[in-house]
């Protein structure tokens, strides 16, 4: 398995990660589930305990918390196999760590490593399973899910009561943040202040008591030693604290359910993903979360910055994660699937060709299409389309292209077709004509693929139709059926008049059912009504 389950913050990746590592457990294997800060893995060490109470499940953490005796311990339990399950930082990767037999490897956040990371894990076995969990997806992690090279998962439930976050983006002010901390004091709740620079945190934190007196605040970030950090998160947790000034260590996996409000200062300085995380810190019980996104109102926004602020205040409904990431893979590109970078743009091939290149690519490898084989090239001027006062959703445009694309598809059922045009009309109501003829242009893509043809395709008064070998009895009933019709042995074609009657094109419906009997009588095709149940 290499799976990315992509699922909004909040929405129970790690339940799903617990019951996989259980599994695997029972299964006689162990398990590595690498997180990228020391605060995730004490709070996903605490979950671990708490759900494997009563089972012999030998957990291990491993980070820079952990003393030395207690590393060496579970280093030397991982290779004798005595250590079940390890939650370990980037540590695990270090140099002289073996394993027994390790069968499932879990990257949390998994959009905060880099290329070499995830590689360095596969290394500990080959035919070992890994699940990368993430909430917005790096963008070649995403390109590589979208294209089919790695399999996808998406947790789209909102957890019950959940409230969507309100979102401002906005100059940065005094008053607001006085504001926005009074009301959440109001309701007996605490407050997140992001700020990304140690060197002034202290400032910033002296600043907020000057404009917000009545309120206890504690800091927190990287460079503290362990036991105090520890220490200040306990008491935030505690509610010894109202406001936590921290820089983006608070990012990743943190689950304090009375903090409701996150304010970040500097917002233009972090990336989409980031900012769709730490938004993910508040808004986590049932009362309503509030974000500010502030920026510095005295310096220009880069064009990018905008972007990504425009983007992250458009997409805060439930679930927005994945919008998010594709947004981010527009704006920074989808990085090279073979080298270390995991952002950047396409060079030298178009976007739509690449996609095109890769998803044949990965067909093949996978046998969906036997090599060789070619793909359909269907060109009838016909009125084909879903207009836009129909769906009016671009989205869900798409997604219907998609659906009818792959019903069309030899190895769909036999009623692929019908089933997606039934949805279109429960969902839309009745289709119009342009919708119809989709369909029945569909019907045709199919009858031509099954019969193995490459080409059906009207160029000027003829339809040439190519790709498949005639028998001669074959060719006898081509020029008998349709009078001036040629068959081109070298190139496996016929070329075939286009019938006008009173000097006038078909209509679009009659031109299909044209081609239909060509397909029929000629090349043995079978129509829909004719073709066997599945």
């Amino acid at each position: 398995m290499d799976r990315l389950l992509s699922g909004d913050v909040g929405y129970g990746k790690t339940e799903v990660a617990i019951r996989a590592a259980f599994k695997a457990v029972q299964d006689g294997k162990q398990v590595v589930m690498l997180v990228p800060t020391t605060l995730l893995v004490r709070q996903h060490m605490e979950t671990f305990q708490e759900r494997f109470a009563g089972f012999p499940v030998h957990l291990r953490a491993l980070s820079r918390f952990q003393s030395e005796k207690e590393s060496k311990e579970t280093i030397a339990g991982l290779a004798d196999g005595t250590v079940d399950i390890v939650i370990a930082t980037h540590r695990i990767l270090s140099q002289g760590i073996t394993f027994k037999d390790v069968g499932l490897v879990i990257i949390d956040e998994e959009q905060r490593f880099g290329v070499e990371h995830k590689d360095q894990l596969k290394k500990f076995k080959t035919n070992v399973d890994v699940l990368a969990m993430s909430a917005t997806p790096i963008p070649r992690s995403l390109e590589m899910a979208v294209t089919g090279i790695r399999e996808m998962s998406t947790l789209a439930t909102p957890p019950e009561d959940r409230h969507p976050i309100l979102t401002f983006v906005g100059p940065q002010s005094d008053l607001q943040v006085a504001a926005a901390i009074r009301r959440e004091l109001l309701r007996e709740g605490q407050v997140f202040y992001v700020h990304n620079r140690v060197r002034d945190i202290q400032g910033v934190a002296a600043h907020l008591a000057e404009i917000v007196p009545d309120a206890r605040i504690a800091v927190a970030h990287g460079q503290m030693s362990e036991s105090t950090l520890e220490q200040v998160m306990v008491d935030f947790w505690e509610r010894r604290f109202d406001v936590l000034v921290s820089t983006t260590i608070i990012e990743t996996g943190l689950d304090i359910a009375n903090a409701n409000t996150l304010i970040i200062d500097k917002a233009d300085k972090y990336g989409l993903s980031q900012l769709h995380q730490l938004r993910g810190r508040v808004g986590r019980g049932r009362e309503r979360g509030y974000a500010y996104f502030l920026y510095d109102s005295e310096k220009p926004l880069s064009e990018t910055a905008q972007d990504r602020l425009e983007t992250i205040a458009a997409n805060n409904e439930l679930g927005a994660g994945m919008q998010v990431a594709m947004k981010d893979l527009e704006i920074r590109g989808a990085g090279n699937l073979l080298g270390g970078e995991q952002s950047g743009h396409i060079a030298g091939v178009g976007f739509d060709l690449y996609l095109r290149m890769i998803g044949e690519a990965v067909s093949q490898f996978r046998g969906d299409v036997a090599e060789g084989q070619t793909e359909l090239r269907l060109e009838i001027p016909v009125d084909a389309h879903i207009p836009e006062d129909y769906v009016e959703s671009e989205r869900l445009r798409l997604e219907a292209y998609q659906k009818l694309s792959a019903a069309s598809a030899p190895t769909a059922q036999q009623d692929a077709i019908d089933m997606v045009l039934d949805e279109l009309t429960d969902r839309y109501g009745q289709p119009p004509q342009a919708v119809q003829t989709l369909v029945e242009v569909s019907r045709l893509r199919r009858m031509a693929q099954q019969v193995g043809l490459s080409d059906v395709v009207v160029m000027g008064s003829n339809l040439r139709v190519a790709g498949k070998e005639l028998a001669d009895s074959s060719q006898v009933r081509l020029k008998r059926m349709f009078p001036g019709a040629k068959w081109f042995p070298q190139q496996n074609a016929a070329s075939i008049p286009m019938p006008r009657p009173h000097d006038q094109a078909l209509p679009d419906d009659a031109l299909i059912q044209w081609v239909e009997s060509i397909l029929t009588a000629v090349y043995g095709a079978t129509t829909p009504a004719e073709a066997p149940a599945a």
